[in-house]
């Protein structure tokens, strides 16, 4: 049996030369980074070099990519930071956002009191912008959260909208990053954000690496205590190899975005005829004009179909989700999808399909089939 994998949302394959790229500087670079004989010295230069090229992707300066273990550490600093040393005493988000933005911002109301603003979510799953704007107009020290792509819907942000209007009123913006780097041209000197995150296993990087973004002379706290590394700002051993293939995935999907997002796009123009034909009631959450790589598909299936249809595919070798990875195995409807389908909606099966340049026209006939015969 053929294994199909429409779940690149949730992770993505490693490049071949990432993990040639990783392999390499295992055996030849070795020392840790912060010692100062030869082996250091090696080991340092490779750290600061994937710095540099992560950098130069993302058009800001190497001195603003500080190394983290993935986007959730960097979403929870970042937060974090916020608070405690920017005097930040209102954060405005939404409730579609990834658990790594909504649990902290919950925690930090809690714990320091302050007041979290969340924007209502239109029908078509966009945020209300007028509202943001609205709230912007007070005169409260402010950070906006807002993922730039969801990563359950496929909605995307006007992050320079958002950013405009932050800047004019005086908020810090932060933007969840993790679905759209590697996959969409960002140019930091033009977009006027203060802090974003990445993770590398979005883009066919190695899993357990990622890194934050922090707009220069923004005054940060250390995340870790016990060491100087980054700048003074995470504390421990970077995990040079990491980072090294992390930097080679970044400058791959760069060097292949144009190729590889038009053939995606073509392949997710591919599902959607192929499912419309087959399902004419079929309904997509978030409407079509989403990321070209997320497609999220509510079924005209019966509601009993919901728990097991994920099974059934899987049984059948296809990968797809209904949402977030680390909301795998809970039997609770999205968050995301709950806060603007209908109660009769959400009962329906939603699963999403996300592509990579890995993908076919055949893997998408196997999948349809498969569903038609449910």
């Amino acid at each position: 049996m053929n294994k199909i994998y429409l779940d690149n949302a949730s992770t993505t394959s490693i490049r071949p030369e990432v993990i040639q790229e990783m392999v390499k500087v295992m055996q030849t670079e070795f020392g840790n980074p912060s010692s100062t004989h030869s082996y250091g010295r090696g080991a340092k230069v490779i750290l600061e070099s994937a710095r540099k090229s992560i950098a130069k992707q993302l058009n800001c300066s190497a001195q603003e990519i500080i190394f983290t273990s993935s986007g959730t550490e960097a979403d929870n600093w970042i937060l974090q930071n916020a608070v405690q040393k920017l005097g930040v005493k209102r954060i405005v988000t939404t409730k579609i956002e990834h658990h790594a933005v909504l649990y902290p911002v919950l925690a930090l109301q809690k714990e320091y009191g302050i007041t979290v603003e969340f924007l209502s979510i239109l029908e078509n799953g966009h945020i209300d912008y007028r509202q943001l704007e609205q709230l912007l107009e007070t005169n409260i020290p402010t950070l906006v959260s807002l993922m730039q792509v969801n990563n359950e819907t496929g909605v995307v942000l006007d992050m320079e909208r958002v950013a405009s209007h932050c800047k004019d009123h005086k908020a810090y913006f932060h933007s969840d990053t993790v679905q759209s780097i590697g996959k969409t041209e960002m140019d930091l000197q033009q977009l006027p954000i203060d802090f974003l995150t990445a993770s590398a296993h979005k883009f066919h990087g190695p899993k357990g690496v990622g890194f934050a973004f922090l707009r220069k002379n923004t005054p940060m706290q250390s995340l870790l205590l016990g060491g100087e590394q980054e700048k003074g700002l995470r504390a421990g051993t970077e995990s040079v190899h990491q980072i090294a293939g992390m930097a080679k995935a970044l400058e791959i999907a760069y060097q292949n975005l144009d190729t590889e997002r038009n053939a995606i796009f073509e392949l997710k123009k591919y599902a959607i005829e192929k499912l419309t034909a087959q399902f004419p009631t079929i309904k997509f959450n978030g409407g079509l004009e989403t990321f070209y790589s997320i497609l999220n598909v509510q079924l005209p299936l019966p509601k009993e179909k919901s728990a097991l249809i994920l099974f059934e595919l899987d049984m059948k070798g296809i990968a797809v989700s209904r949402g977030s990875a680390c909301q795998s195995g809970s039997s609770k409807p999205s968050h995301v999808l709950a806060e603007f389908l209908t109660v009769e909606e959400l009962e329906r099966p939603s699963i999403r399909l996300s592509f990579s340049h890995e993908n076919t026209k055949e893997e998408i006939d196997y999948f349809v089939s498969c569903l038609v015969a449910m």
